[in-house]
């Protein structure tokens, strides 16, 4: 360990990293001596000299012993690393407020692929810049977290927009007196990126793995850590400034991985490449997906983004179970026969392969019962042009009755009636019954999509209204529409989700993760959406794109 390095880069830039707000007017970090769930790592020279290198936090954990750091710290830790909880400058090993803790063994995703010849990297894997370390006990023979006296809680965050405090170690370069710097600040979404921002002076090299924590406090043992500072380019942005910082926003990654490391595994290899949250094209280009329908189109046991756009082209999204998506696949060019589409339904129509249901504009339905990558396959004939499915408005599919098997089909008519279709199979909707009559109030009915929001077995639906307001329900059979919980009240916001489809699309493998495209073409994901909670937002297509 003698030729040991730093685990991440300096971030050189002008000005100090002293308290209050810099010349400029932004936010400038507070210097201060650190609290107990806020330490830093150490090599050769132990916690007597002055060569710390990056930033860990206490997870609280059943094992007790978990710290969360940056993959690109974790991946430089060869060797007989330490983490110091409030490190302090000047004092050895024995008079550390908490002692020592030797670091055992590292986690990181091994889809995080750096630059070469880098720990870091700008490209889409940027997003998976976490890790956790697992640790011995302290000189005393204490877990770290007995001897912190508790931990922070991994929190997946609802949105991109937080207010947070990062409390750090900058280097010796930058912190000769080794205190650690915190800042509270609210936060936007790096675009393009599952990652969060955030504008403050003071964040140097040292300050990366630092954690982002929404509800802190100096000196509390509890607190929420929402991402921690890394990401694209290691944390920082391609000016190399110290007062723009970036973090990963834990999601089912992060959680797998935290889940892995408590359970002593290394998580799998041999997993595709990640490939980011972003779909192809931009948001001008995805003004125009028309309609979105989810399921397994590709036969490899996930869900995929099958999207009708404005032109009647066809596209094919694979899945990779994870949030993300794979290689655009055109199943149809632009044609005028697809411009007629209004309204589509995946599921498991009666064949063993997921198919698509296609109610069109002169009140014709038709079965696509095995789209794939290769095209969408021969059409069957459900109704016949200028049939009563005209007064069809939405479709949306889901097992309503509750059961493994065959998809029903929830049909919204013009006067507000609802019917659900099930035991439909290639030419037969099966059987009809009626769950509303007309009404005023499901004629303001914008959007439906069908998932399995209680995690078990079964549909639920979740409603967007005129209004705005969003909806789901719960039990939704063929006694009724079931029971409802109001997600949103009324708001411009969801006024402008155009497009709505569920799916299983994340690590959990229930269909609760649901897509929305709003009118500027931005399309997010709500990944884990509840009877009662709307998922975390991760933003597949960016505004502005």
């Amino acid at each position: 360990m003698a030729q040991a390095g730093p685990l991440d880069g300096m971030r050189a830039a002008p000005g100090g990293s002293g308290p209050g707000v810099a010349g400029s007017g932004r936010p400038q970090g507070t210097l201060f001596n650190g609290t107990p769930l806020v330490g830093t790592f150490f090599g050769s020279d132990g916690p007597s000299g002055t060569t710390w290198h990056c930033t860990g936090s206490v997870i609280d954990t059943a094992v007790r012993d978990v710290v969360l750091t940056a993959a690109h710290c974790a991946l430089n830790m060869k060797g007989d690393y330490v983490f110091v909880p409030q490190f302090a400058r000047g004092a050895g090993p024995d008079q550390q407020p908490y002692g020592i803790f030797p670091v055992q063994h590292v986690y990181t995703d091994p889809r995080y692929t750096p630059d070469q010849g880098a720990s870091t990297t700008k490209g889409p894997s940027s997003d998976l810049d976490t890790a956790f370390a697992r640790v011995a006990p302290n000189q005393s023979g204490q877990s770290l977290q007995d001897a912190v006296g508790g931990g922070l809680t991994f929190t997946r965050p609802g949105a991109y927009a937080q207010s947070v405090t990062v409390v750090g170690y900058p280097s010796y370069a930058h912190n000769s007196a080794g205190q650690a710097v915190k800042c509270t600040v609210p936060t936007a979404q790096l675009p393009g990126y599952r990652q969060m921002s955030m504008t403050c002076g003071g964040y140097y090299g040292g300050t990366s793995g630092s954690p982002w924590i929404t509800d802190y406090q100096d000196g509390a043992r509890t607190g929420h850590v929402i991402g921690n500072l890394g990401g694209y380019n290691g944390g920082g942005n391609d000016a190399n400034v110290d007062y723009i910082s970036y973090a990963p926003a834990f999601g089912a990654d992060a959680a797998n991985l935290l889940a892995d490391a408590v359970a002593g595994q290394d998580p799998p290899t041999g997993l595709p490449p990640y490939q980011g949250l972003q779909l192809p094209g931009g948001a001008r280009r995805w003004k125009n997906a028309a309609l979105m329908a989810c399921a397994d189109y590709t036969g490899d046991g996930l869900d995929d983004l099958l999207v009708v756009w404005s032109d009647g082209g066809v596209t094919l999204h694979p899945g990779d179970g994870r949030g993300g998506f794979g290689a655009e696949q055109r199943l149809l060019k632009a044609n005028s026969t697809w411009t007629h589409a209004r309204s589509v339904a995946g599921g498991t129509f009666g064949g063993g392969r997921p198919g698509l249901l296609v109610r069109w504009s002169d009140g014709e339905v038709t079965l696509y019962p095995a789209p794939g990558p290769s095209g969408v396959g021969r059409e069957v004939q459900m109704a016949k042009p200028g049939s009563d499915w005209k007064n069809v408005v939405q479709l949306t599919a889901g097992q309503f009755h509750g059961a493994r098997g065959t998809t029903d089909l929830l049909a919204r008519r013009t006067d507000g009636g609802l019917v659900l279709y099930t035991q439909i199979r290639s030419g037969s909707f099966g059987t009809g019954r009626r769950l509303l009559g007309p009404n005023g109030t499901w004629t303001k009915a914008a959007l439906l999509s069908g998932g399995a929001l209680k995690g078990t077995a079964g549909a639920d639906l979740l409603v967007r209204w005129a209004d705005g307001s969003l909806d789901t329900r719960t039990g939704v059979s063929a006694s009724g529409p079931g029971t409802r919980s109001q997600l949103r009240g009324p708001n411009g916001t969801w006024q402008h989700a155009q497009v709505m489809t569920t799916g299983d699309l994340t690590a959990d493998h229930v269909r609760n993760d649901l897509v929305v495209r709003w009118s500027d073409g931005e399309t997010s994901l709500y990944a884990d959406t509840g009877a009662k909670a709307l998922g975390t937002e991760n933003t597949l297509v960016p505004p502005g794109t």
